[in-house]
């Protein structure tokens, strides 16, 4: 198990997404970022967004939670060190009004 992997799982366990407070994840590959809102509870995606449809993929998917009435949410940044366009994302989605 690589290292990305091995951090992705422990910080996993340590945080759930509820209907109220879904757990936002990113995935990012070489050349695309995706972002999805998952309820850990029911087990189904709530809402989603990449940047292959959407420029700010952020503005898109907190305007879709906040169209749900979600104004908090759970950020799971996958293992991924916390810099970078990891950042940006995840400022983005606060100053769109989502709370974490």
């Amino acid at each position: 198990m690589i290292g990305r992997e091995r951090r992705k799982l422990r910080v996993r366990s340590k945080i759930k997404g509820r209907a109220g407070s879904p757990r936002v994840t990113i995935f990012r590959s070489n050349r695309h970022i995706y972002l999805q809102a998952i309820d850990d509870q029911k087990k189904n995606t709530i809402a989603s967004a990449s940047d292959l449809k959407d420029k700010d993929l952020a503005q898109k998917l907190a305007k879709d939670l906040i169209n749900k009435k979600i104004k908090k949410i759970v950020f799971d940044r996958s293992g991924y060190k916390y810099h970078g366009n990891i950042e940006k994302i995840a400022d983005s989605l606060r100053k769109a009004g989502l709370e974490f």
